[in-house]
């Protein structure tokens, strides 16, 4: 059991040094100047070990799942839609130190503001917005197809989306905060 904790240990910090070092040759170079060699040889490992942790470069920055988000979900109390979704953001949120909050924010400058980031992440939504459905609908005790379920869960990322763009822009602004305040508003009805 120690062992797989280790391991488990060791394959986060590396996966944490790829994701530190590229986003640090990110901002020196520029996304397109900088090469998956470049990034392995920062974080002191293979591009074959690169590869064992992302498939390509642009997997550094695109979501392929939202598994704090899912995570936060299924525990949860049940409840309406909006307020089952702003308890996981909330909860999901309180789970990550400062320095993964940074890196994601980070994530978010480049996917906002490099056109084939922006695209990918676009594909790669209707496989997370039906798995963030799925669960909101569990916990809401509805159907995922109940329009409810559909219209909340589009109404909350479509805000979080917003306020994404807008902490891509807006360095010092408070991200977690403000996504909060802003399901705040829409559970209250946007009054």
């Amino acid at each position: 059991m120690a062992e797989g904790g280790l391991r488990e240990r060791k394959k986060a910090k590396t996966r944490e040094a790829i994701l530190r070092e590229a986003f640090r040759l990110f901002r020196e170079r520029g996304y397109h100047a900088t090469t998956v060699e470049q990034i392995a040889e920062a974080a002191e490992i293979s591009p074959a070990t690169f590869f064992r942790y992302f498939p390509a470069k642009e997997d550094l920055v695109t979501l392929d799942r939202f598994p704090p988000l899912v995570e936060a979900l299924a525990g949860q109390p049940p409840g309406p839609p909006v307020t089952v979704l702003r308890g996981a953001f909330r909860t999901a949120f309180a789970a990550l130190s400062s320095e993964e909050i940074a890196a994601g924010h980070a994530r978010e400058v480049f996917a906002a503001t490099v056109p084939e980031l922006l695209v990918a992440n676009l594909r790669r939504s209707p496989g997370l917005i039906r798995e963030v459905r799925t669960a909101v609908a569990e916990r809401a005790g509805l159907d995922a197809g109940d329009p409810a379920v559909r219209d909340a869960v589009g109404a909350v990322l479509g805000i979080v989306a917003m306020v994404w763009t807008e902490w891509a822009a807006t360095p010092g602004m408070d991200g977690p905060a403000e996504v909060d305040r802003a399901l705040a508003r829409l559970e209250s009805g946007l009054g």
